[in-house]
């Protein structure tokens, strides 16, 4: 069965925060979403990635031209062609999350023609994936950050919750302390976005563990500075754990992190790591070194290889994207008492765009 891709198509849409946003090193008042829509067969297959606006053109140009026409009952080839087509401008960034929505988009149009949900054309390891709340930014008052927090407890059932540390580091322990309140006896995480020296690290790390039983540390010092990261979790109390990885472009990302020994957990992006067919590749080198995997962020598009990947550990329920996905797709999951299932009567991702609800934001 041969079914050449036909057309690619690609937009932009940029859609403002429901508040001011901060991490540990950036601040943003928009989030832009790209969304890519590939025809062959009779069917449209979906895919997207957050990055900016500029990788439509990418997407429209240079990656149409090179998946036009190639089978769309093999993606892990035009994901081949795509990543080598895109050599000399870069492979990282900008050009891997094209590749990453456009790689997405081929594997829900061949479940379509399939009639099949990914999750069960890839095989189930799990019927469910348990998910964690993540947000409160560091623009946050202590009452935003209280109520955020407490309602992905009381309302969804989360047994883990995250939020940013990092901006004013004199006020962490403040702030971490006001979110293990409004979360009781739920696991807190923390996330520095590579915001603190090693030895600030170490010293906030036994503050959030002995006075707030913090037990995950994410990017506590860049996740580019691997000796770094291994100093700090070689050292940080050991109930807690370090996890890193969201920033990974290819597979020699992830193994020289791994190798390195610089995570407890590692994390992995579809919309940045090369769509299914990369994170795939992320999820077995996870389990040959027999660390847990971790989901970041855009939890509807990585429901289904959530589901695949052998060593999962959750998926993050980030407040950004759930927003963004529930207004732009039907078919986004809700969670149920911690956990999101993939809706197995509805082929691929089990996503369909809204395109007249999406078109006030198209940049």
């Amino acid at each position: 069965m041969h079914v050449p891709v036909e057309t690619v198509s690609a937009d932009a849409y940029t859609v403002p925060t429901d508040s001011p946003e901060a991490d540990g090193t950036f601040a943003w008042t928009s989030t832009t979403i790209i969304v890519v829509e590939v025809q062959g067969g009779g069917h449209i297959g979906l895919g997207y990635t957050y990055s900016d606006r500029s990788v439509a053109e990418l997407i429209r140009g240079k990656l149409a031209e090179c998946v036009h026409g190639r089978d769309v009952m093999d993606p892990p080839a035009a994901w081949r062609a795509m990543t080598r087509a895109v050599r000399n401008m870069g492979r990282d960034g900008l050009a891997a999350t094209a590749i990453s929505a456009l790689d997405v988009a081929l594997w829900d149009l061949k479940c379509k023609l399939l009639n099949l949900p990914l999750a069960q054309l890839l095989g189930r390891a799990r019927d469910a994936v348990p998910i964690y709340g993540s947000g409160g930014f560091t623009t946050y008052s202590d009452d935003q950050l209280r109520s955020q927090l407490a309602g992905w407890v009381e309302n969804d059932g989360c047994r883990w919750v995250k939020m940013k540390v990092g901006t004013q580091p004199d006020r962490d322990p403040h702030r971490v302390a006001v979110a293990k309140r409004a979360i009781g006896d739920r696991t807190l995480f923390v996330d520095a976005n590579g915001a603190y020296s090693a030895r600030q690290a170490l010293m906030l790390a036994e503050i959030f563990m002995q006075e707030h039983d913090v037990r995950w540390f994410e990017e506590p010092v860049s996740s580019d500075d691997l000796s770094g990261m291994r100093y700090v979790r070689e050292r940080q109390p050991l109930r807690m754990e370090l996890a890193a990885g969201e920033y990974g472009y290819d597979i020699d990302y992830f193994r020289r992190m791994l190798d390195a020994g610089a995570v407890d957990v590692q994390q992995a992006d579809a919309t940045r790591c090369g769509g299914v067919t990369g994170f795939l590749l992320a999820a077995a080198l996870c389990e040959a070194h027999h660390i847990d995997l971790s989901g970041h962020c855009a939890p509807a598009l990585h429901l289904h290889m959530a589901c695949a990947a052998p060593r999962f550990r959750h998926l993050e329920w980030f407040h950004d994207h759930v927003r963004i996905e529930h207004m732009l797709f039907d078919g986004a999951p809700a969670p149920d008492d911690g956990l999101i299932r993939p809706d197995l009567s509805r082929p691929g991702l089990g996503l369909d765009f809204k395109r007249s609800d999406a078109a006030r934001f198209k940049a």
